[in-house]
């Protein structure tokens, strides 16, 4: 699947989302990007979003995970601030968000931010 978004052309090859997780990365996002939906089946789910090798203009990078409603506002959830992974090309940020019910999930990149951001190798699994 190849996300666009108006600056850039985001590739995102990842397996499908089975076995609860996704690989990917990220090339020149813009503030307030979206990543692709993912669905978890229960309610009792702990997902993690880690981010290796990134790259910004910025000295943090802000993830927070969502829950797309449909058609009512989306549910948003602690933002995590990713700084560790900036340090070098292996260097890894992780966060982790627990027990939000079953549903259809994505994360913002920088949400109300400026930096753009690259980042090497993401995972999401749940």
């Amino acid at each position: 699947m190849v996300l666009f978004s108006a600056v850039t052309v985001i590739g995102i090859f990842s397996s499908p989302a089975q076995a609860g997780s996704y690989t990917s990365y990220m090339k020149g996002v813009q503030p307030g990007f979206e990543s692709t939906r993912w669905r978890e089946e229960t309610s009792a789910t702990t997902t993690t979003i880690k981010f290796t090798g990134c790259t910004s203009d910025g000295s943090v990078v802000n993830v927070t995970m969502a829950k797309d409603i449909g058609g009512a506002p989306d549910t948003y959830y602690t933002k995590a601030a990713y700084t560790k992974c900036l340090e070098s090309s292996t260097s890894t940020s992780t966060g982790t968000w627990n027990d939000h019910g079953a549903g259809s999930y994505y994360f913002i990149v920088n949400d109300g931010g400026f930096s753009v951001v690259s980042v090497k190798s993401l995972t999401v699994s749940w």
